[in-house]
């Protein structure tokens, strides 16, 4: 055994690819935005589009293609022998990163002779020895010598075609080499819970066809929030945590079904070491806390008393469920277990960080204030130290000190003097302006929504009334994707080349037949990929493929729908505790009343004379003379000078078993910087799961204070699939509603604010993507609230407001 000869099969290879030929070629790949990497070994290709760019990487044959790089604008295609795994990934605008799944799995088919992934450690812990290495034992196995083998770092590898699976050399001088536990990429059956299940079974347990996960007819469902989970075609995969694998249907009438995978005969993977300390989210927790965070005693695992549950050690065979541990067998937020408290059915547990930090810091609210002025950055914002924590397309900041989704070397201890401190914008490497990762796994940075210091070219100016907007303005709003106007020139003076012509630059990305809508006329400066820099075009100057346009920002008008004039608190605490907004932070708020003037219900302003609401609200009078709509208020009383007071003209209740109303008013209200309408969603547009999205309102907040003020709570979007679990909604919620709020519990709408909104930010405006519609209980654990899936209904909203 002291040393070890080399047969590679390429067998894993040849299947994977036979099944990626099956459908989109991209399929195989996951895809980040603004992402760079720095590769020794790459070819550059000129291409149209990212599926050519993939068959570049497919058919690459100067070396291993592990990954490409795609940039639409120059139309360049980079193949790369690395991946994030083994090169510096940098940021970079107006740059595709796609990675080969194959080479981000941490898992082996058979004897693991192509497995590359990032194990580091022998079955029994010992950190492995770098391959390059002669110390502490000189090997036979090289990177020189083996150069198709894999042998990069000390990642543990199969150069010898060893029956028992990949090894290593190991640091430890007495033991030469040892195996590596390294779980099996399941195919044809499934070990534990299915979670590295990869193969091609796509029909449920009652014979329906699976239907893919990138589409969401006919059943809406999330955006794809787990970019590591192999969830290509319309496969059967595990993702969240369920006892098997599953997917959504392609029936009408059956949302999700488990899939009928197999047991593997063989044994189980043996499990990795377990942690005695909360790394990420305490997956590998194998402690001994027993006690929840607010001190209940956890319940056995494997007892259904006092509370009854699916999470047992049968159905969750690999997850250490023993005695009562705190543990996460299904990708909870951290370790948890049920309690022995009738009143408590499940809780987190308090289990100390391995990094030393606390566990779980809670949120802090921000003081009361009335108004809030804009924040904005000098020069390059190095030294803004402000507390925005959105990029310009309204995504939310990652944490300077997390390392998911996005992993990074910009920390505190880094750039010590950056003042790198939650997941507020910063500038710490003097970019152009300040920036943060986001914590959208497809998308790896974005520049934060921040002005200019004193600069009106740089300003978030409002966009024209939504009415009134004239067709070519020769300046921009927002990005100026909608600008129309007869710019042609470049920043820099260079005369832009017509988008139809293909010199001096050829390129067939941006042209009118690939996108029609985008006004790409004449040789007019258009931004028709969304550039959040602005408009840009084509060169004539054969040195310069592309520069942006100098097109001024449009003058405020009257207003944007979804943009307060004061920036609101948003308070994502634990309308039950949350918080008192800031005043009139949300302008498109109103109080449905009765004729007599007391509230009852929410609303929401979507146009100047009409207000979207629950139907129920409307359940005591048909007579639209029974209702006020107030405006413009933040407190109850409604004694504010800056209070519109509107009767309403006309009342429709939504289709047929559906808590959705609108209201006529009687009068338009006044736009102003208390009374501003807020924007719709697209028809038909689903969130994805995690968003975090805020309610508000007037209504119950069960002796937690703040009665008479509007209030204000953040909490997530829950997956219908999660959310109608046996111990949460238990199949109550239709799919023409949604879920939000905080499975634990603490923050919930109430009586009162039904009829409110849900809203969440999209591109630095808010979005009404929720009608409050029902709930068990308020702020009740596993209980969250239910709300009207309002893009369900844009057009019966525009049919309505079109016909009176």
């Amino acid at each position: 055994l002291q040393h070890k000869s080399i047969k590679l099969s390429l067998s894993f290879l040849t299947l994977f690819f036979s099944f990626l030929a099956l459908g989109d070629v991209l399929d195989g790949y996951v895809r980040t935005e603004g992402a760079w990497l720095l590769s020794t070994k790459k070819q550059i290709y000129k291409t149209s589009s990212e599926e050519e760019c993939a068959e570049q990487c497919e058919t690459e044959n100067k070396f291993t293609c592990r990954a490409f790089l795609f940039t639409s604008k120059d139309q360049q295609c980079l193949t790369l022998a690395e991946n994030t795994k083994r090169a510096v990934i940098f940021r970079r605008t107006n740059a595709v990163l796609y990675e080969k799944r194959i080479y981000l799995l941490e898992c082996k088919k058979g004897n693991g002779v192509d497995y590359r992934g990032t194990e580091a450690k022998t079955q029994t812990g010992v950190q492995c020895q770098k391959w390059a290495d002669n110390a502490p034992h000189k090997p036979n196995y090289t990177p020189e010598k083996y150069p198709n083998a894999g042998l990069e770092e000390n990642y543990c590898r199969n150069p010898d075609n060893d029956a028992k699976g990949p090894w290593c050399y190991t640091t430890d001088p007495a033991t030469r080499f040892d195996y590596c536990n390294i779980p099996e990429c399941e195919v044809e059956c499934m070990h534990c819970s299915g979670e590295n299940y990869h193969g091609v079974v796509s029909t449920t347990v009652s014979g329906i066809e699976c239907h893919r996960w990138k589409t969401t007819l006919p059943q809406t469902h999330w955006s794809l929030p787990f970019p590591e989970k192999d969830l290509k075609m319309n496969y059967c995969r595990n993702p969240d945590g369920e006892p098997r694998p599953w997917c959504f249907t392609t029936s009408p009438t059956k949302r999700w079904e488990y899939c009928d995978i197999p047991r593997c005969t063989t044994p189980p993977p043996i499990p990795k070491p377990g942690r005695q300390c909360l790394s990420g989210r305490g997956e590998d927790y194998q402690g001994t806390v027993s006690v929840t965070e607010s001190g209940n005693t956890c319940q056995h695992w494997s007892a259904q008393s006092p509370h009854k549950h699916a999470r047992t050690p049968e159905n969750y065979p690999c997850k250490n469920l023993e005695e009562n541990y705190c543990r996460n067998p299904d990708n909870e937020q951290r370790p948890w277990c049920y309690t022995t408290n009738r009143t408590a059915r499940w809780e987190y547990c308090t289990i100390p960080s391995c990094d030393g930090t606390d566990s779980h810091t809670p949120a802090v609210d921000v003081p009361e204030q009335a108004q809030i002025s804009e924040e904005c950055y000098q020069g390059n914002g190095v030294n803004y130290r402000g507390t925005s924590s959105f990029t310009i397309t309204g995504k939310k900041c990652q944490a300077w000190n997390s390392m998911s989704p996005h992993r990074h070397n910009k920390t505190a201890e880094h750039f010590p003097n950056a003042d790198l401190r939650q997941n507020y914008c910063r500038n710490p490497d003097a970019d152009s302006r300040p920036w943060c990762y986001t914590t959208d796994p497809s998308v790896r940075w974005e520049y934060c929504n921040l002005k200019k210091c004193n600069d009106p070219t740089q300003a978030n100016l409002p966009k024209p009334p939504q009415t009134t907007l004239e067709p070519n303005p020769d300046c921009i709003n927002g990005n100026g994707r909608d600008y129309r106007g007869t710019v042609a020139k470049t920043g820099k003076g260079k005369t832009c080349q017509a988008w139809s012509s293909q010199t001096p630059h050829s390129h067939d990305y941006f042209t009118p037949k690939t996108h029609p809508d985008a006004g790409l006329d004449k040789n007019y400066c258009r931004n028709p990929d969304g550039d959040v820099n602005g408009p840009w075009c084509y060169t004539t100057d054969p040195r310069k493929a592309w520069d942006y346009c100098d097109i001024p920002k449009c003058p405020p008008s009257q207003y944007e729908c979804g943009k307060a004039k004061f920036r609101p608190k948003l308070c994502a605490q634990r309308i039950v505790a949350g918080c008192i907004s800031h005043p009139h932070s949300w302008p498109w708020q109103i109080s449905l009343r009765t004729s007599y003037g007391l509230h009852f219900c929410g609303g929401t302003l979507i146009d100047p004379q009409w207000v979207l609401t629950a139907a129920h609200c409307l359940e005591k009078s048909s007579r639209p003379s029974a209702y006020r709509v107030y405006l413009g208020l933040h407190k109850e009383r409604a004694l504010e000078p800056s209070v519109q007071k509107r009767e309403v003209e006309k009342l429709f209740k939504g289709p047929r078993g559906v808590d959705i109303a609108l209201l006529k008013l009687s009068s338009p209200a006044v736009i102003n910087n208390h009374v501003i309408p807020v924007c719709l969603p697209k028809e038909n547009s689903v969130l994805g799961g995690r968003e975090e999205c805020y309610v508000t309102g007037w209504g119950d907040t069960k002796g937690t204070g703040g009665d008479g003020y509007l209030k204000e709570t953040g909490f997530p979007v829950i997956e219908n699939k999660i959310c109608n679990r046996p111990e949460f909604l238990n199949g109550r919620v239709n799919n023409h509603e949604l879920c939000a709020g905080n499975i634990h519990g603490g923050t919930d709408s109430c009586q009162g604010d039904s009829g409110g909104p849900l809203v969440c930010l999209d591109q630095d405006r808010f979005v009404q993507h929720g009608v409050t519609s029902w709930g068990l209980g308020c702020a009740q654990p596993m209980k969250p609230g239910v709300y009207v899936r309002v893009s369900n209904y844009i057009s019966w909203i525009n049919d309505i407001m079109e016909r009176n």
